[in-house]
């Protein structure tokens, strides 16, 4: 993949913490912070995350 982990945008406001993007990831790279989802190194960029997120508060920066 060549896509960089800090190009997920996690739409802070929106977000429920419901923890579906967390339990959805195959390799546990998703945990919050407080507050907000991080990311660590592990995450494959398999987009799990958005597509399970009720919300749609998960997104590749830089698409609306």
């Amino acid at each position: 993949m060549d896509k960089e982990l800090d190009e997920f945008d996690v739409d802070i406001p929106r977000c429920m913490h419901c923890g579906a993007c967390v339990g959805s990831c195959p390799v546990n790279a998703i945990y919050l912070n407080e507050v907000v989802l991080e990311f660590n190194d592990d995450c494959t960029m398999c987009m799990r995350c958005i597509k399970v997120c009720p919300v749609g508060a998960i997104k590749i920066a830089g698409e609306k």
